[in-house]
């Protein structure tokens, strides 16, 4: 039995050594000596390459407008290790984090004797996010983000009421595969029989893949896509402003709380979401509720301004997908800008692909590294680009200086953007 959290904690960090190890096997006999908390929650599953933290930003926004309460669990964290397990948007505590773990590690233990062997990190706490939400804070609903794939993914021993895949995309190719068809085929693995699904994949290929799965599952797929149109397009100071169109009704005017030409996507999947869940029955919700949830929303790390002299924003891209979005995002509000990148990537993603398209976009970039064991050097990165306008440092707090140096030029962006580790220690920093 643990007695401190940081004790708790550092022992579930331990088992990083462990690595991603796909299979539901280990989660499974988990959740039978826990007594089934994945079959006690009113789930809503969502996967995809990205848009899946923003997606739920959006939903959870427009439930708690509505007057529900709403459980996340999300990673990687942001600000803080115990956000991944929230209510309403607020981490849980300290002390309910050591009361989970001193609840699970006996089994945990148990786990590591049997021929599946030893549990890994996101394992535990998965389980430890179900267990909370069954037994701990009952809540009205519970948005779950897969962490990596879907079929294979911790998360997917859950039995939701309604499933989403947000966007599919070229990442973690070595464990997914290698084309869009094979990772949707991964993404999908979520659908369950008869359970609705609703997505926002656009590439024709992987959208085929999702559809004839869910027609095996016989559940009903709901294509945003097919299903819904964009107009009145324009960039605001601190989001975006369109209007959406559904086979439901019409939004004016629709107001999001998160800068990004991406976040227009995201926020119509939420609505999709909400439309479905009211019409299922399981919400009542107002147009004015909606509108409300989704100007408000907001998601740390996603196109997020920390500072203001000179303007500092950081971005989790983290692969490409993610950087043709941030590029779509810079262009549309930071055009007549200086714009300056500070980058940093881990070493299994294509980052020479991702800084020759940040070029495009940069009026010089800062490569920077930082304490994790995947994170690649900031002289090998810097060695990548050919933008005459770059320099390095190891030293991630070296950026402070970097940035300060910019602060004079009234026409200079600061952009902080990369691996979403990184970004998260980078904002602890510049924040302080």
């Amino acid at each position: 039995m643990f007695t401190t959290y940081h004790e708790a904690i550092e022992w579930i960090h331990s088992k990083l050594a462990f690595g991603v190890k796909p299979g539901l096997e280990r989660m499974k006999w988990l959740m039978n000596k826990l007594s089934h908390p994945e079959q006690r929650i009113k789930a809503i599953h969502v996967a995809g390459t990205n848009g899946k933290g923003s997606t739920i930003a959006f939903t959870r926004s427009v439930l708690q407008a509505a007057g529900y309460s709403v459980g996340t669990f999300t990673s990687p964290f942001i600000l803080t290790f115990n956000e991944r397990i929230s209510v309403n948007g607020t981490p849980i505590q300290d002390e309910e984090w050591l009361s989970l773990v001193n609840q699970i590690k006996p089994f945990v233990d148990e786990l590591d004797q049997t021929e599946l062997g030893a549990a890994t990190e996101f394992e535990i706490i998965t389980a430890c996010a179900f267990t909370y939400f069954a037994y701990v804070q009952q809540v009205d609903f519970v948005l779950l983000e897969t962490g990596l794939g879907g079929r294979l993914d911790s998360t997917n021993v859950a039995v939701p009421i309604l499933t989403a895949i947000t966007s599919i995309g070229h990442d973690h190719m070595t464990i997914l595969g290698d084309t869009l068809d094979q990772i949707a085929s991964e993404k999908a693995g979520i659908i369950k029989e008869g359970i609705p699904m609703i997505t926002a994949v656009h590439q024709p290929e992987a959208l085929a893949v999702i559809q004839n799965i869910a027609k095996e599952m016989n559940a009903e797929c709901i294509s945003l896509q097919d299903t819904c149109s964009f107009s009145h397009q324009q960039p605001t100071e601190t989001g975006e402003r369109f209007t959406l169109s559904t086979s439901k009704r019409q939004y004016p005017q629709l107001e999001t709380g998160l800068i990004g030409t991406h976040q227009q996507q995201n926020a119509s999947l939420a609505v999709l979401l909400i439309e479905w869940l009211e019409q299922a029955g399981y919400m009542s919700v107002t147009e004015e509720q909606v509108y409300e949830g989704i100007r408000h929303a907001v998601w740390a790390g996603r196109f997020e301004k920390v500072k203001d002299h000179p303007p500092v924003y950081i971005d989790g891209a983290h692969n490409v997908e993610g950087i043709d979005r941030l590029i779509e995002t810079v262009q549309a509000h930071f055009s007549s800008k200086q714009v300056h990148v500070c980058f940093s990537a881990l070493k299994d993603k294509p980052y020479k692909q991702m800084i020759q398209k940040l070029e495009a976009i940069s009026s010089s970039i800062h490569f920077v590294s930082f304490d994790f064991p995947r994170a690649e050097s900031a002289e090998k990165l810097y060695a990548c680009s050919q933008l005459e306008a770059k320099s390095y440092d190891d030293d991630p707090h070296a950026v402070l200086e970097w940035i300060q140096k910019k602060s004079d030029d009234p026409s200079a962006v600061i952009l902080v953007t990369g691996s979403l580790y990184f970004i998260s220690d980078m904002r602890n920093l510049i924040i302080g």
